[in-house]
């Protein structure tokens, strides 16, 4: 350069989004019912690059529907641990089709990984946390890799470990959106009748949390909507789930909101 000054790229590795953020949105849409608040979120296009993750279990339509209301060009991506219930798959194709999703998106585990870590297929009888590892939760990490901002079917009522549960928290640097998060069974079957939508076909039969068809079994009267997730086991969560954020010192300026 003719004045000799040598120019320093700079890396900006600070997070998109920062736990201000997800406090001013949290602030921003108190009140405002979770309908309204996509609506507005996905239509703003403030989000970045941003996906819905979901299970298709069985409340995972009212989430779906949602979202298609909203924004049925948002993507959808489902974790296929090639674990899953068949019935699971089935009502997957059909909420896909008859939301009007366009952009459906399907994760599997690495083959390499489960040559060497699962050859058998038999991890989950007596490692169920390695087994989600490496069936849904490295896949998952793939998928949100290029994610600025995620949205999540989790519910506060499903279990212990779930209260408490904010609309928006940060998660590894990504927005992580809860929609409904404070809405209780009542209110979930409400919107089932109210917009006819279908059922989980296991679901009538007493299974009211799904995940993988080896860990999974039937809820009994009176007990926590996710016991039948890895009975027998001291285990409540696949892992996907990890706390977030911490509250930042907001008089910090790499603190402040950038929403």
């Amino acid at each position: 350069m003719a004045d000799g000054t040598r120019v320093i790229d700079r890396i900006d590795a600070r997070p998109r989004w920062i736990q201000a953020d997800a406090d001013a949105l949290n602030a921003r849409f108190a009140g405002v019912d979770a309908a309204a608040m996509l609506r507005i979120l996905l239509r703003e296009h403030e989000l970045g690059r941003v996906a819905v993750v979901s299970s298709f279990g069985t409340e995972s339509a009212v989430l779906l529907h949602l979202i298609a209301q909203a924004d049925p060009a948002t993507p959808v991506v489902f974790v296929d641990t090639l674990k899953m219930f068949p019935e699971t798959l089935d009502y997957r194709a059909l909420l896909i089709e008859q939301f009007g999703f366009t952009d459906s998106q399907v994760v599997t585990p690495d083959p390499a990984v489960l040559a060497a870590k699962d050859d058998k297929g038999l991890r989950w009888s007596y490692d169920p946390d390695g087994c989600c590892a490496i069936r849904k939760v490295e896949p998952l990490a793939r998928a949100k890799a290029g994610l600025d901002t995620w949205i999540s079917g989790r519910k506060a009522f499903q279990s212990v470990t779930r209260q408490n549960l904010p609309r928006f928290e940060i998660e590894d640097g990504r927005l992580k959106i809860n929609p409904l998060g404070d809405w209780d069974k009542d209110m979930l079957n409400a919107y089932f009748e109210a917009h006819a939508l279908p059922r989980h076909p296991l679901e009538a039969q007493g299974y009211l949390s799904i995940g993988c068809e080896p860990c999974t079994s039937k809820v009994l009267p009176g007990e926590d909507p996710r016991a039948g997730r890895w009975r027998g086991w001291d285990k409540v969560e696949c892992g996907i789930h990890t706390a977030s954020t911490p509250t930042a010192d907001p008089d910090d300026p790499a603190n402040q909101p950038v929403f």
